[in-house]
């Protein structure tokens, strides 16, 4: 059964040839949704040759300049990669991320992010993500390729789906904000905390990945964005009002 909302993506990819693998892992799994983000190559003759019959994949990939556009509109972001090491953001195994995706509605659309061959994700880009995912290897060979990691989490979907074909998940009473509405509340909070003085902009670093894991923990929905919105705005404005 296509899993219709869980988007694959790739970022900054180096040899096309892995992104055919992908396609090709994605396909056995009942994955058709691929986006790549500033792929350095992309439908090559590797690419092709790699997909090996999941060509119509490639053929349909979306290209997106940046992270923030790949997910904008997703309510659920996990990353593939370590957790960080200044803060501990919540951490998955792959049952534990299949479940995760499977407990959400068919409407929501969820992204699982893929970082580069040699560096993975940067910090910046891990703190898009409300979780990580880690696949257990071999400590002393550790090494997987991005279509085997593709292929493990693919799997664990596959299998959730299969374990329960019939069951209907309904949509919450309420409208999850997107990575996109959050990336523009966690901008606006910390313009306003330097606004009134709360912090200093050169040591915001670890304060605002403490509050952006507070926030993906609390799950706010487009109405509480707005109101927390409102919030620093009126925040905001006190502060202009009193330097007046």
């Amino acid at each position: 059964m296509p899993m219709k909302n869980v988007r694959i993506v790739l970022v900054e990819t180096s040899h096309g040839g892995n992104i055919g693998a992908v396609a090709r892992a994605m396909k056995n799994m009942c994955l058709f949704d691929l986006v790549l983000v500033n792929p350095r190559q992309f439908m090559s003759e590797e690419c092709v040759a790699r997909a090996s019959g999941a060509d119509d994949i490639l053929h349909e990939a979306q290209l997106c300049k940046s992270l923030d556009e790949a997910i904008a509109d997703c309510k659920l972001v996990v990353g593939a990669s370590a957790r960080l090491r200044s803060v501990a953001w919540p951490q998955l195994d792959p049952k534990e991320c299949a479940a995760l995706v499977a407990g959400r509605p068919t409407e929501d659309q969820v992204a699982l992010v893929f970082g580069r061959e040699r560096t993975g994700l940067s910090n910046a880009e891990l703190e898009r993500c409300q979780y990580l995912v880690h696949i257990p290897s071999n400590p002393e060979y550790s090494s997987l390729n991005l279509a085997m990691a593709v292929q493990v989490l693919g799997y664990e979907l596959m299998m959730q789906a299969a374990d329960a074909p019939a069951r209907h998940r309904e949509s919450p009473p309420r409208a999850l904000a997107t990575a996109g509405e959050m990336q523009g509340l966690f901008g606006h909070l910390e313009q306003a905390l330097e606004d009134i003085g709360f912090i200093d902009p050169r040591k915001s670093d670890k304060l605002m990945r403490r509050l952006k894991r507070l926030f993906y923990r609390a799950e706010p929905d487009q109405d509480e964005i707005r109101i927390l919105r409102g919030i620093l705005s009126a925040a905001q404005g006190r502060k202009s009002a009193r330097r007046e």
